[in-house]
């Protein structure tokens, strides 16, 4: 995701992947509501055709309606391999430079920290490569070698629990969604090739070393639920505990972390996917613009600023998660308080829905406009040509989107230096629409809203535009 959104803002990209072919485990599986709009914003939804959708997820195993205004609201269900291979087609499309089979060894960073860095790997017969850039990106997953290797701090807490898991054919077991049973918890999925996916936790029993064999596996859901799946033939078993853990910092001058490399979770209906998804295209046009010489002081900096503080939030959602998940009889009374609560309070089920799906994110959380700083919303708009929504105006091919409710040539004149980074519509939204009094918007190419204009208002766009796009060469 990270070197499309590079791509997209002309940076040149190589990509150093350790294996030799794309993954064929199954891993994460779900794409929420937000994920799924960044993806529909550079035009990656048609490949995927209608994926299996889903408007009910969870909250530690209590059912939640994530339905929330969105064009795709809800939990989709795409596994990780059709992820991975649309985005390693968009990439490569784009001119990426994907290198499989190489294993980073060293990274060795400029003086002070600023004068780029030269990454060392092992390739294919140990022959040795060696990459001088601007800047690297761990997005190396929770074991990251560039952490490794770079020293970064990366506190937290280690697993006390965990969920062991297993992709198994030939076994006829009922479908179970997050059953607690006396002696712990058990999934149930059976997927259209036949294929059931199980997940089992036993009450009080902490994590094991290293990764599960099957027989593990067949034995604590046969202890937890009365039954034998042992005769079946395992296609992928691993497990996942609780631990918790977050980078102190995000950059370190030219070194810059995004995904799980940044922070470790327990993968709790999806979080963790979409999560780091989303750190990449938060990051990817701010990296891009400084590399190419356009970035305004600071604008790398808003990436740590930004995701640090989201990436924080959900972290402890899902340490709550894990609590009501995997928690024995003692946390029944709270998670029937919550269950109360969501069913008989439309807030506390819109506020935890916006959590999970990554609608709420909103950086800019003091300004007095409740606009700035969040997604554009979901709205219907009418133009010269026709009725637009907000999908249709964020497919701008990374670059930011100026919208003028006013028709107002004033605005459309302050922005033509900026043309080459903008791409400036003009609509008319319906009545009562989301956008309230707005009659200009300025947003990110993630999809933020940096900038407003309302009647009466004599500030024009022009220093959010400096502010998050640059100083033109035609200012």
């Amino acid at each position: 995701m990270l070197a499309g959104e590079l791509r997209l803002g002309g940076a040149a990209t190589v990509v150093l992947e350790r294996r030799d072919a794309p993954t064929t485990e199954s891993r994460a599986s779900t794409l929420h509501a937000r994920t799924m709009e960044l993806l529909d914003s550079r035009g990656l939804l048609g490949a995927l055709g209608t994926p299996p959708h889903e408007p009910r997820g969870h909250f530690g195993g209590v059912p939640l309606d994530l339905t929330l205004p969105s064009p795709w609201p809800g939990q989709w269900k795409v596994p990780q391999t059709r992820t991975e291979e649309l985005l390693q087609d968009w990439v490569v499309g784009l001119g990426a430079d994907l290198r499989r089979g190489h294993e980073l060894r060293a990274v060795r960073v400029g003086e002070d920290g600023g004068a780029g860095v030269e990454a060392v790997a092992a390739g294919p017969g140990g022959r040795a490569l060696r990459v001088r850039a601007r800047f690297v990106v761990g997005c190396d997953g929770e074991d990251s070698t560039l952490r490794r290797l770079t020293g970064a701090e990366f506190p937290g807490r280690d697993a006390g629990r965990e969920l062991l898991r297993a992709d198994v054919a030939g076994i006829d077991v009922p479908d179970r969604r997050f059953q607690r049973l006396e002696k712990g918890l058990a999934i149930a999925a059976r997927r259209a090739d036949g294929v059931t996916r199980v997940m089992v936790h036993e009450f009080g029993a902490g994590p094991g070393g290293g990764e599960p064999e099957f027989g593990e596996v067949a034995q604590v859901w046969k202890r937890v639920t009365g039954e034998d799946i042992g005769s079946g033939d395992p296609l992928w078993v691993n497990s996942f505990g609780d631990a918790d853990r977050q980078l102190t910092d995000y950059r370190r001058g030219p070194v810059l972390f995004a995904g799980d490399a940044a922070h470790r979770q327990m993968p709790i209906g999806g979080q963790a996917l979409n999560l780091g998804l989303q750190d990449a295209v938060n990051l990817g046009w701010k990296l891009a613009a400084e590399v190419r010489g356009r970035a305004p002081a600071g604008l790398l900096d808003t990436y740590h600023a930004e995701r640090h503080a989201v990436g924080r939030r959900v972290l402890a959602n899902i340490r709550a998660q894990a609590l009501l998940l995997l928690g024995g009889p003692e946390v029944e009374p709270v998670r029937a308080l919550l269950g109360e609560l969501i069913a008989e309070r439309p807030q506390v089920r819109a506020h935890l829905a916006g959590m999970i799906s990554g609608l709420d994110i909103r950086y800019d959380a003091d300004a007095e406009d409740p606009l700035l700083g969040a997604r554009l919303p979901y709205v219907q708009l009418r133009g010269p040509e026709g009725s637009l929504d907000a999908a249709d105006l964020l497919r701008t091919g990374g670059r930011g989107l100026l919208l003028d409710l006013a028709g107002d040539a004033r605005l459309r004149t302050a922005v033509r230096p900026w043309a080459d980074r903008i791409v400036t519509v003009t609509a008319r939204p319906a009545p009562d629409s989301a956008l309230g009094a707005a009659r200009a918007v300025l947003v990110r190419p993630d999809g933020y809203v940096v900038w407003t204009g309302t009647e009466g208002t004599s500030d024009g766009p022009e220093n959010a535009l400096k502010n998050w796009f640059g100083v033109s060469d035609r200012n």
